[in-house]
């Protein structure tokens, strides 16, 4: 189990500390988020180098995703995610100097993207081990709610923000600024102690790495928990990828907002997270996790509908500050419940694999938007991927509300 003590827990000084250097590196990964379509933008002016640019970001999550949790897990979970931030400070150098000299292209672009993303799986995984050992079983709702808030705050608002702004400077210095953030991380994280996760936990260096990732993947489909969690997550990416690959031209073509505008759409959403975080620990508390996933599908999924069916402005910017709402309901207690499930050995790898499923639905969902609306219309897209979320919801509802065990077999066998 992980470890506890006077510093253990939400207010203690491991959390606090793993806490800002999580929020300073996703500022980071906010800034890059858009300065690297922005730069491939102007570099070329082809949407097929933009999209080029977008694919290899993502790949590495469908390629290295469950065996970067597989090594993270047998790894010293510190020291994995050092090096990480490490990793990818050196790669937004050198980012920085083809920049300057000239000498990037949408190859080099692309290169750098994805080893970046590689190098974020194993900081992801990392993360969530020492999370899990920073707050301790009791704190896993309130510890996740305060990472969504920071993630809100650093992903979603101020490292795009900053991220354009940087880009119409100086493009090399949004990457400067991006390398900064994982130096500063990586000196919170040889703050962190050293005994934040058991050391029983995972698999032992002689494991092979190939049983390590079955195992991980064992983990997920023998546990009746995980199994829904992870089910339901790409259920709804599936749906959200669809959604999210039509919102700027929906914003542009039908609600016909200036491209000024524009962000403030995905704006309304990140407050939607923001007041999300704050609601989850006392609507938990209050109705039981299972009755608000639920409710969170319900309003993310009721929002996407109306979106299709009352294409007004205001009314649509109401239901991206309702989706985000739900989104951070859902994103928080899903989070608690994987982790309060997994053993502590698996974390990494069962993280991961999640994430695997997540952003192996969106690309498909979005190829399925594309083509669905060519058919018909985008408001027929918002409908078809709203009416699925509820369908999941209503499927799903007596299954979340049902108590999670306390130990699951996989738990038990695992710290015996």
């Amino acid at each position: 189990m992980p470890r506890s003590g006077p510093a253990s827990g939400v207010d203690g000084t491991a959390f606090r500390r793993l806490l800002v250097a999580w929020g300073v590196s996703v500022l980071g990964d906010g800034v890059r988020m858009v300065a690297l379509p922005l730069v491939a933008a102007l570099m070329t002016g082809s949407p097929l180098a933009v999209t080029a640019v977008a694919a290899a970001e993502l790949v590495p999550w469908l390629l290295f995703s469950v065996p970067s949790g597989a090594l993270v897990d047998r790894w010293d979970a510190r020291t994995a995610l050092l090096v990480a931030h490490l990793v990818r400070a050196a790669l937004s150098g050198v980012l920085v100097v083809a920049l300057l000299q000239s000498s990037s292209t949408v190859a080099l672009l692309c290169a750098l993207a994805f080893m970046l993303t590689v190098a974020e799986t194993f900081a992801d995984a990392a993360s969530q081990v020492l999370l899990v050992g920073a707050a301790g079983p009791a704190d896993l709702v309130p510890a996740n709610a305060r990472v969504r808030t920071v993630e809100s705050l650093t992903l979603h608002l101020a490292g795009p923000l900053l991220g354009g702004v940087l880009v119409a400077v100086q493009p090399a210095l949004a990457f400067a600024v991006d390398g900064l953030t994982f130096l500063a991380a990586a000196a919170l994280v040889t703050r962190l102690p050293r005994a934040l996760v058991a050391e029983d936990g995972g698999g032992g260096p002689a494991e092979p790495l190939l049983r390590a990732v079955r195992e991980g993947v064992r983990a997920v489909l023998a546990d009746r928990g995980l199994r829904l969690v992870v089910s339901v997550m790409a259920w709804t990416s599936l749906a959200t990828g669809a959604v999210e690959a039509i919102t700027t031209l929906y914003a542009l073509q039908v609600l016909d907002l200036p491209i000024a505008l524009v962000p403030f759409v995905l704006v309304l959403q990140a407050v939607g997270l923001l007041v999300g975080s704050r609601l989850v620990t006392p609507t938990a508390s209050r109705w039981g996790e299972g009755s608000v996933m639920t409710l969170a599908l319900v309003l993310v999924g009721g929002a996407y509908v109306v979106i299709g069916l009352v294409p007004r402005v205001p009314v649509v910017l109401t239901c991206y500050l309702v989706t985000g709402i739900g989104f951070a309901l859902w994103n928080v207690l899903a989070s608690a419940r994987r982790q309060r499930l997994t053993p502590e050995g698996l974390l990494g790898r069962v993280s991961n694999a999640s994430r695997a499923v997540t952003w192996g639905a969106m690309p498909l969902g979005a190829l399925v938007a594309g083509v669905l609306a060519t058919a018909t219309s985008m408001a027929v897209v918002h409908v078809a991927a709203g009416v699925l979320v509820l369908v999941v919801a209503g499927l799903t509802r007596a299954a979340l509300r049902a108590a999670h065990r306390s130990g699951s077999p996989l738990r038990q066998s695992a710290t015996a």
